[in-house]
């Protein structure tokens, strides 16, 4: 199977409650790779690559980790792997 890229823009109460953190700590139980990181307007985007199905159950994982109450919105974006990640890192 091909490899792809998901870009997930999650808007709500996602910075400064550990968001990032869990985003991290789900990934290390999927064959995920890539980053999380804060932007300047409130908003946490991550960016993962994987097969199709391991990114989707991967999502479904963070809003399973107790994330869905504090996300508001989710713009995702599929486009194909691009192989730049080594593992799953959180930017600061």
């Amino acid at each position: 199977m091909a490899r792809r890229r998901i870009s997930v823009l999650y808007s709500g109460r996602v910075q400064g409650v550990g968001f990032r953190y869990a985003c991290k700590s789900v990934a290390m139980g999927f064959d995920v790779i890539g980053t999380v990181r804060n932007l300047p307007d409130g908003r946490v985007e991550l960016v993962a690559e994987g097969e199709k199905i391991e990114l989707e159950e991967f999502r479904q994982a963070i809003r399973d980790e107790g994330m869905s109450r504090l996300i508001q919105i989710e713009e995702i974006d599929w486009s194909e792997a691009t192989a730049e990640f080594r593992g799953f890192e959180i930017i600061r």
